[in-house]
């Protein structure tokens, strides 16, 4: 649990100790939501694709230490697949037709994403975690990258066997369903993170399976428009305690802040990072 004080007040981050296993270093990254395509942040650390989601916590605060935070809402990262966010990538750089699979590229040239400068920081993980989706050809010291679709099936299949056998252990209502039910469950949570097309209704078709019309829950996720680093918590924590200290005396009265709809995550932290250079 970390938290981070800018000129708006204090916000709590859940997320893992990145201080426990890497360099502290990180990364807010502006990248593309793999299935709706809107800009979306994420955050890069020690090499771990992290997934920003806000939960609202209306009239609540939070006591961090012997400060009071006015923001009761929790700031969650959560790990997820990078091979979720290069699928659509992926699919479009083959340049697929009716009859014929696609042509091989390289990573430097799938990766460059207009406008989206943050896919660089993830051209080691994409070399990694893609081979289990594509064909891959070597030339010299080069390699080309093509999307299988076999191997996307499969990588498919996996996930929804993984999930399926672990919502029963998250919450018992899942345990209750029924087989088909409980397929029908993962496959919808799954679609949030893949297309419709090809892949959603690739899956289906596969599994025997129509999905309900009813929109699933939607993920409350955070859109953003700049990159910036996000440095240690430890740090940007000691220098909050040394700037509550400093400002004790000839503090102005904070103004009173009404409730809004979702804000801008790098907003929100970047300017912490920004105090620390």
């Amino acid at each position: 649990m970390t938290w981070w004080k800018d000129i708006d007040g204090t916000r709590l981050l859940i997320a893992p100790d990145s201080s426990a296993t890497g360099n502290n270093d990180g990364h807010l990254l502006s990248l593309r939501h793999p299935k709706t395509g809107h800009e979306t942040c994420y955050l890069f650390v020690n090499g771990v694709l992290q997934e920003l989601n806000w939960l609202k916590q209306s009239y609540r605060s939070w006591f961090l230490w012997n400060y009071i935070s006015e923001d009761g809402c929790i700031y969650a990262a959560t790990t997820i697949d990078p091979v979720f966010l290069f699928l659509p990538i992926f699919e479009e750089a083959r340049l697929k037709k009716a009859d014929c699979p696609g042509k091989f590229r390289s990573l430097d040239e799938i990766i460059f994403i207009d406008g989206y400068p943050g896919y660089q920081h993830l051209l080691p993980l994409a070399e990694n975690c893609m081979q289990v989706v594509c064909e891959i050809k070597e030339i010299g010291s080069s390699k080309y990258f093509r999307l299988d679709d076999t191997k996307v099936l499969a990588w498919l299949y996996c996930k929804v066997s993984k999930l399926k056998q672990t919502l029963p252990l998250l919450d018992k209502n899942y345990a209750a369903q029924d087989e088909k039910d409980a397929l029908t469950s993962t496959v919808s949570i799954l679609g949030e993170y893949v297309k419709d097309e090809p892949w959603l209704s690739l899956l289906c078709d596969n599994l025997n399976l129509n999905l309900p019309n009813e929109k699933a829950p939607k993920v409350e996720v955070f859109p953003c428009a700049m990159e910036s680093n996000v440095g240690s918590s430890t740090s940007l924590q000691e220098k909050s305690r040394s700037d509550k200290k400093s400002n004790r005396t000839g503090k102005q009265a904070k103004k009173v802040k009404l409730e809004t709809e979702s804000q801008n995550i790098k907003e929100m932290f970047c300017r912490a990072s920004r105090s620390r250079s």
